[in-house]
């Protein structure tokens, strides 16, 4: 620096004339991998500096393609309570549903009998309760004939057991009753009320990603599902993990997710379930982490990785930018120790995570380092 100056003073001194500026724009000494630019250097302008930091970053990772899955325990398929004529539709796929909504209508004659069934119960019943009475009035008379020693004692035992076989029919229809009546509120029918429509009601909420009636068929088959509705506030992603890092991936751990569709964000997620078999083909064993998706932004068959970590430490960071390869194959940054003085440092880095790359040696902790302008720098330390 000193020796930079006397060149410029000897030429001020036998030219006659006064430095200037464009005369002190830079004073290097590239042998010392070390650039000073004044306070005045335009070059200034072109560089920016972040310091290093240190982050939390995991040890080891596994990261394995994934895609996204509706969550199986909250998937319902729903089938036909009964047959009969599809009377009508009241959603269509991708619609949003709560529970209990009316999905469909039926028009069956199983109502019909469901209905028939519960007023024969009740006639049932009715005649039973009448059958108990007759049987306790003549219980009540054949006692009291018997105190006043009017009848023999055998004529009170016929009457009681009469009466206990009254009650017993009494009981029986009651059941009989209870049982259409049950048969009934499953179906969403009122008693009494013939040419009701069976009305089939979502059992959760979420959204219909199946449907496969339309009004005016018939059907008869009570076990094929005809509607399924998924609650997709969680979701699982499902991931494929070789055999040889599965012993790095627990239930109930964190793991970060990257899809497709949201280049650059990182979502998080709990490990729910591991295979207990592996794929003999493949060699991996299912993994699966549950997601939460409030928005809705997260549908099945979304593709991404997931990242599953196995522990953090605290590790120095710079910025991705701010690492360039060395001629010799190495890796070095530029350090600003002073206002406008740039050192080259060599640096022995790690694997990169997101924007930031680990630096097990070469900088410090709030040390500043170049992000813009680094290929400007190295150009001068030429």
């Amino acid at each position: 620096m000193i020796a930079a100056l006397v060149v410029v003073s000897t030429v001020a001194g036998c030219g006659g004339r006064a430095a200037t500026p464009a005369d002190t724009k830079i004073a290097s000494i590239p042998a010392s991998g070390i650039v000073d630019l004044p306070p005045q250097s335009p070059m200034l302008a072109q560089i920016a500096v972040r310091p290093a930091s240190v982050a939390a970053l995991p040890t080891d990772e596994v990261i394995a393609p994934g895609k996204i899955e509706a969550n199986p325990n909250r998937i319902s398929k729903v089938p036909l309570p009964v047959g009969g004529r599809i009377a009508t539709v009241l959603v269509k796929t991708g619609d949003a549903v709560s529970r209990g909504q009316p999905l469909l209508t039926i028009e069956s004659p199983d109502a019909d009998s469901a209905m028939s069934a519960y007023v024969a119960a009740a006639a049932n019943v009715t005649q039973a309760e009448a059958a108990v009475g007759k049987a306790q009035a003549d219980f009540d008379r054949a006692s009291d004939l018997f105190e006043h020693e009017a009848i023999a004692r055998k004529e009170v035992l016929t009457a009681e057991n009469a009466l206990v076989q009254a009650k017993a029919g009494l009981q029986q229809a009651q059941a009989g009753r209870e049982q259409s009546i049950r048969r009934l509120t499953l179906l969403g029918l009122r008693p009494g009320d013939f040419k009701q429509e069976v009305v089939v009601r979502s059992p959760l909420a979420g959204k219909v990603l199946e449907l496969s009636v339309v009004p005016g068929e018939y059907r008869n088959d009570t076990t094929t599902s005809v509607v399924t509705i998924a609650d997709l506030a969680t979701v699982w992603v499902t991931s494929q993990v070789p055999e040889s890092y599965i012993r790095f991936v627990q239930i109930g751990e964190r793991v970060e997710i990257s899809l497709v569709a949201y280049p650059g964000e990182v979502f998080e997620g709990r490990v729910s379930r591991i295979a207990d078999t592996l794929d003999p083909q493949t060699r991996t064993v299912k993994v699966q982490a549950e997601m939460n998706n409030p928005g809705g932004q997260f549908r099945p068959e979304m593709f991404g990785s997931i990242h599953h970590i196995e522990s953090v430490a605290q590790t120095v960071v710079v910025p991705a930018a701010a690492v360039v390869n060395n001629n010799d194959g190495g890796s070095i940054v530029y350090v600003e120790t002073k206002p406008g003085r740039f050192e080259r440092r060599r640096v022995a880095v790690g694997k990169r995570a997101g924007d930031v790359v680990r630096v097990s040696s070469g900088v410090a902790p709030g040390e500043l380092v170049v992000v813009d302008g680094v290929m400007l720098l190295k150009g001068l330390m030429r």
